[in-house]
C-alpha cells in the first residue's frame, strides 16, 4: 500500500477522532426517541406588534383554549417584513407582561401631594381624564393668531404615539388629536 505523508495524517486524524468519540461514551446503537407534544399544539395563534420600541417587530402570540385565553407562548412572526421572525430578548419575553402577578389591572390614582396610590374605577378614570383634557383645551385654545387668521389650535396639550400602534390606529388617534386642535403631535418612532 502506497500512502503519502498527507494521506497518513488524514488516516491518523480520523482514527484519533474515532477513538476520542468512543472514549466520550458515544454509542452508535439505535436509540428509540419519542416526539413531545408541543404546548402550542391546540393553541390559537394571533399576530400582533411588539410594544417595547419603535421598531415594531411582528409577533405571534399563542393563547390556550383553557384558562380564558391565557398567553402560553410568544414567538417572532416569520412573515412580518420588519423582523422576519427574529425577536430581541425583550420581545421574546412579551408573555411575561400578561402572565405576571405584579401586573396592574385596575387604574391607580395618586392625588396631588399624596404619597400613596389608590385604586379607582375605569369609569371614574376615563371621566376624569376627559374632564381634564377639556379644561386644559379650553384654557389654552386660540381661535385667531396675532394677524387675525383663524387657527383654532391649542398649545396646552401634546400627544405622543406608540410604536405598538399600526397605521390605522395612528391615523385614528392623529385625526382625533387634530380635531381637538393639537399642534404638538409626535410619534415614538421619530423620537
Amino acid at each position: 500500500m502506497n500512502v503519502t505523508r498527507r494521506g497518513f495524517l488524514k488516516i491518523a486524524g480520523a482514527s484519533a477522532a474515532g477513538v476520542a468519540a468512543m472514549g466520550l461514551g458515544l454509542d452508535l446503537k439505535p436509540v428509540r426517541s419519542y416526539a413531545q407534544t408541543l404546548k402550542i399544539r391546540f393553541a390559537k395563534e394571533t399576530t400582533s406588534i411588539c410594544c417595547y420600541c419603535a421598531v415594531g417587530c411582528g409577533v405571534i402570540a399563542h393563547t390556550g383554549k383553557a384558562g380564558a385565553g391565557k398567553i402560553i407562548n410568544v414567538e417572532g412572526d416569520p412573515d412580518h417584513p420588519i423582523n422576519e421572525g427574529a425577536l430581541c430578548a425583550k420581545g421574546a419575553a412579551l408573555s411575561q407582561l400578561v402572565n405576571n402577578e405584579n401586573r396592574v389591572t385596575t387604574p391607580l390614582y395618586r392625588a396631588p401631594y399624596s404619597s400613596h396610590w389608590q385604586k379607582v374605577s375605569w369609569d371614574w378614570a376615563l371621566f376624569t381624564i376627559a374632564k381634564r383634557i377639556k379644561k386644559s383645551r379650553d384654557a389654552s385654545f386660540t381661535r385667531k393668531n396675532d394677524k387675525g387668521q383663524v387657527v383654532n389650535r391649542t398649545n396646552g396639550i401634546a400627544e405622543v404615539g406608540s410604536a405598538a400602534l399600526d397605521n390605522e390606529e395612528c391615523w385614528l388617534i392623529q385625526a382625533m388629536m387634530r380635531a381637538l386642535g393639537l399642534v404638538y403631535i409626535e410619534h415614538q418612532a421619530r423620537i
